[in-house]
């Protein structure tokens, strides 16, 4: 009995397609309610999240989805997963909303045994971790924690600060407020808080109207495939957004204090670096005194085939910093230097410090990953959905192109001719009772559960070729 098996043994067998538009009626009439309280013009339809199983998702009208879009990314072991409703139930979870503790300062008692529960799944050379509300949040406590760190080092690491330094940051001017930088990269997707929005660079519609901070931004490699192909192509490619890279760190305005980099562009377009690239930053960081910041919000806990997708180039050192949420279904950055850690409290500090229910689940979400060895299990479904994409590829070229995501599990991406083909399949798939979701403008991006399994890949593949065959 397959892990899926054992979770769901009354998961859907396939889709249903219960009505001839979407959103069905019912779903119209309730997203037109919903309206009159809350912005809905996003909404796709309605969930039943009760009815919901698996790696299908169920709506009130009674279509069920093979859903390979997961909530954005965020569903890590599939609707209404037996092992997470456990921990929900649990009295430690009770405690944690219902008397939800303000961590900073009145920590319960399991405090240390939940945070070691996340750190158990923690990427490699990481033992620290401080905790966020959601991915954006996660990045801009980690900028938070970059200019710091970069400040006391500035300072040798002194205890106090001067009297101008305090004088001068209640009028938001240096030097107690520096004029400092992170560098991230054309097509980032970062988060749309203020600073996080500063460094994201994908759509217009995530800042538009936001004051930004005038901070760097790079060129991440855009490469030609197949990468077997055009290694040497690519590896230029690589270099010349290295020597970008080096450039901004020499003549930018004001001092760098981090560089901020997601292991695959997600929302971006499904973009991938080489190892040598991802070492070539690392490098760099190293050189100009910055610290490196992984952005695994939507890339972490087994997506890629790693628990933690930089695992895949080996950096040496780890990077400094590794962001989290999404798929953990708590948020927040790893981290291992303790000099990263502020000189005084309440620094880096908020009511919550975090959501302890939700670091409850992130932990039982880590044991399940842990004890069924999904990580692995998705890589060979991946490479299973691969070889069957490679080989749609080769049939409907012109639908299916640049094909990206090879040896990183289900975390697979391809481009269409142009934007409104690119919508026109996402609407078709859903009617042949298929949640698919896009990337960049072009894009068509997989984000299953890690409980997707080679015949949910057989479901899916049908469907994509029964969409392609039409046009």
């Amino acid at each position: 009995m397959s892990v899926c098996e054992q979770y769901f043994p009354e998961e859907p067998k396939a889709p249903v397609v219960a009505t001839s538009e979407f959103p069905g009626p019912q779903s119209k009439a309730a997203i037109k309610s919903l309206g009159k309280v809350f912005d809905s013009r996003a909404a796709y339809f309605i969930s039943d999240y009760e009815k919901s199983q698996g790696n299908y998702l169920i709506d009130v009208d009674g279509n069920t989805y093979l859903d390979v879009y997961a909530q954005i990314a965020s569903i890590p072991l599939g609707y209404n997963n037996p092992a997470l409703i456990a921990a929900a139930k649990s009295d430690r979870m009770i405690r944690a909303i219902v008397d939800r503790p303000a961590l900073g300062n009145f920590p319960g008692k399991d405090t240390a045994e939940i945070i070691q529960e996340i750190l158990d799944v923690a990427p490699k050379g990481q033992d620290k971790l401080w905790s966020g509300l959601s991915g954006a949040d996660a990045n801009e406590l980690a900028f938070k924690a970059t200019f710091m760190w970069y400040q006391a080092k500035k300072r040798g690491y002194a205890t106090t600060f001067s009297q101008e330094e305090n004088e001068s940051v209640m009028h938001n001017q240096s030097p107690g407020s520096p004029d400092l930088a992170i560098l991230s990269f054309d097509r980032a997707f970062h988060g749309r808080l203020f600073a996080s929005a500063s460094t994201t660079c994908s759509k217009p519609i995530h800042k538009l109207d936001l004051p930004s901070f005038k901070w760097p931004k790079a060129e991440f490699p855009s490469y030609k495939y197949p990468l077997e192909k055009y290694s040497s192509e690519n590896a230029t490619e690589d270099k010349r957004c290295l020597d970008i890279v080096e450039n901004l760190f020499k003549t930018w305005s004001v001092p760098i204090a981090g560089l901020l980099i997601e292991p695959i562009q997600s929302e971006g377009g499904d973009n991938h670096g080489s190892n040598a690239f991802f070492q070539g930053l690392r490098d760099l960081t190293l050189k100009y005194g910055a610290l490196m910041i992984v952005d695994e919000v939507q890339t972490g806990v087994g997506a890629t085939g790693k628990m933690w997708a930089h695992e895949h180039f080996e950096l040496s050192p780890a990077p400094d910093l590794v962001t989290f949420s999404k798929k953990f279904q708590s948020a927040g950055y790893y981290f291992h230097d303790p000099e990263i850690v502020p000189n005084y409290a309440y620094r880096q500090f908020n009511t919550w410090c975090g959501d302890p229910a939700r670091m409850i689940l992130a932990g039982a979400i880590g044991k399940e990953v842990l004890k069924y060895d999904l990580v692995d299990k998705a890589q060979k479904v991946g490479g299973y959905l691969y070889a069957k994409l490679d080989s749609l590829q080769a049939k409907y070229p012109q639908f299916i192109q640049n094909l990206r995501g090879k040896n990183r599990a289900t975390f697979i991406a391809w481009s269409m001719k142009d934007g409104s083909a690119r919508n026109k399949f996402l609407a078709d798939m859903k009617t042949v009772g298929v949640n698919v979701g896009g990337c960049a403008e072009e894009s068509i991006r997989l984000r299953p559960t890690l409980v997707f399994e080679e015949k949910h890949a057989d479901i899916l593949i049908a469907a994509i070729e029964k969409v392609l065959s039409g046009y």
